[in-house]
Parts: C-alpha cells; structure tokens; sequence
C-alpha cells in the first residue's frame, strides 16, 4: 500500500499495513468482544505465498469480464481467498456490477479484504481501490488484514478508518461504491460493544454524495424472509431485500437490477448467519443501484 494522503477525508484515517493502535478510537476490548461472539475471524493460512500484486501483472484492458476473469486467476492470489471462489462467485457479482480498469471503488466496512484484493487487481494501475472498516470490523479481520496489506502487496489500495457517522467523502469520487454483506448493520446497535447507531440517512446521503452521476453501488447481503422488520439486521445479521430497495429508493438511488447467482431457497432464514447449520450458505441477494 502507498503513503498516498486521499483527497476524501475521515475524522479517524490510518494508513499503515498494521493496524496501529492510534486508530482504535472505541473499546477494544469490548470491539473485540462483538466480533468473536459472532464469529471466530478467518485468518491467512500459513502456506499461503504473500506476493505483491505489481503493476505489470494487473490487466490493461478495458474489457470488464476479461480484467474480472484474469484477476480471479491471478497467481499472487491468496489460497485461503481462492477457496471462497466457488462459494462467493465474485466474477459474476463484481461483473454484474460493471467493475473495470482503471475506476476508483469505495469497499465500505470492507472486513478482511477479500473483495478489496480482487478489486485492486481489477481497477489496475490506472485506477484506485479505498477500503474503509470501522473499529469492531478491524478487530473481526485482524489477522486477516495484517497479513493482506505485508510487504505493501496491494499497492493501488489505500486502508481508510472511520467510526460509525464520522465518515466524511469528497464528492463525485467514487465510479462505484460496494457494501458486501455488511448493509444490515446499519441496523445493528450495540453501544457497550462498540457500534453506536449508525444515522442510516445520514450514511446514505455521504454515499449518494461521493458517487459520480451514473456511478453504482452495489451490495450483497444476507436476505431475511419478507416483511421481517428491519432490526433483524441486528439480531440476524440478516436483511429483507425490499428494506434495502425501500432505503435506498428513499437516498435518491435508482434500482438498476438484481441476479440471483447466490439464492438459497433452502436456507433457514430464521437462524442467525453465524449458526453452523447456515454459515457458508446463507440466501444472499445480489442488488445493484445508480446515482441519477
């Protein structure tokens, strides 16, 4: 990763390939509490190769599947990440939402930077990647994340830190934003565990913001059975797709499609997505939406 200062801003910003403690600005303790409460954080395994991704290894071509199909085949990939392919199917999400060389993408509460590594290797040289998380998502991702960023391997991303309503984005920065299983938890709140309330308009007013006009955002997201309110983001880290269609039609977005390469019919939408008996094959939707 660069030293490069972004032109957008966040009250908290860390920049380094280890989290310092300087950027921990809520309880860590209790951060930490949250996340292996939910779930144990997925770490780099220890046969994996840490390779840079180098600028010449990054695809030039404008053609979108083809950048996409190259960067999920890309040698310098993690092997713990290759395992999530099949699981995830990140070609068909990111090209469905039109990710290619040379854009600028936002990865919000990007976790352990599975999207972010892909991404970085898909926008390439010309383009940038900003992966943001909060406090609670970096003490979740930890591990994962120190070992992501050593030795500078993603070397067009820059790491961004901002707690819950402190972010702050330029304006028309963004050609696409991505919330990858993580919209639900602006409907989560857990002060004593360090996740203040998130001012659901307010965070959707700064993306409206920072996206460029005809720009995407586009998100996936565990699917709760319809009309389950939506405070089961909360309680099961789970979403009803129409709350999500509801809110961002409210933001001024446009609906722009959705596929549904990660439905689950079968999935017991009533457990919480961490049970053992879902984890890994959840109902996920698939949306995408424009700024006007």
């Amino acid at each position: 990763m660069n030293n490069f200062i972004p032109a957008w801003r966040t009250s908290v910003v860390c920049l380094s390939t280890v989290m310092a403690a300087a950027c921990i600005q809520l309880d860590p303790v209790a951060s930490e509490r949250m996340a292996t409460s939910a779930a144990a954080p997925s770490t780099i395994g220890s046969t994996d190769r840490l390779e840079p991704i180098s600028p010449s290894s990054i695809p030039s071509s404008s053609n979108s599947p083809s950048a996409i199909d190259s960067a999920i085949s890309h040698p310098a990939r993690l092997q713990v990440d290759r395992e999530q392919d099949q699981r995830r199917k990140a070609a068909e999400v990111l090209g469905f939402f039109g990710i290619r060389p040379g854009m600028v993408v936002l990865d919000l509460y990007s976790g352990g930077g599975y999207y972010t590594e892909l991404l970085s290797i898909i926008v390439g040289p010309a383009g940038r990647v900003v992966a943001h998380n909060n406090t609670p998502y970096l003490m979740f991702a930890k591990d994962e994340l120190a070992a992501r960023y050593k030795d500078e391997r993603l070397i067009n991303v820059e790491q961004i830190v901002a707690e819950n309503n402190q972010l702050e984005l330029e304006a028309g920065a963004f050609d696409a934003i991505i919330m990858i299983k993580s919209y639900h938890d602006v409907y989560f709140v857990s002060e004593d565990m360090g996740w203040v309330e998130i001012d659901r308009p307010g965070l959707l007013r700064e993306i409206f913001s920072a996206l460029k006009p005809g720009g995407v955002l586009g998100i996936v997201d565990h699917a709760a059975d319809p009309g389950t309110p939506p405070e089961s983001g909360g309680t099961l880290h789970r979403i009803d797709p129409a709350v999500i269609k509801r809110d961002m039609e409210t933001a001024g977005f446009l609906f722009s499609g959705a596929i549904d390469i990660l439905r689950n019919p079968v999935d017991d939408r009533s457990q919480v997505v961490f049970a053992p008996a879902v984890q890994g094959q959840t109902d996920r939707v698939v949306l995408r939406f424009r700024k006007p």
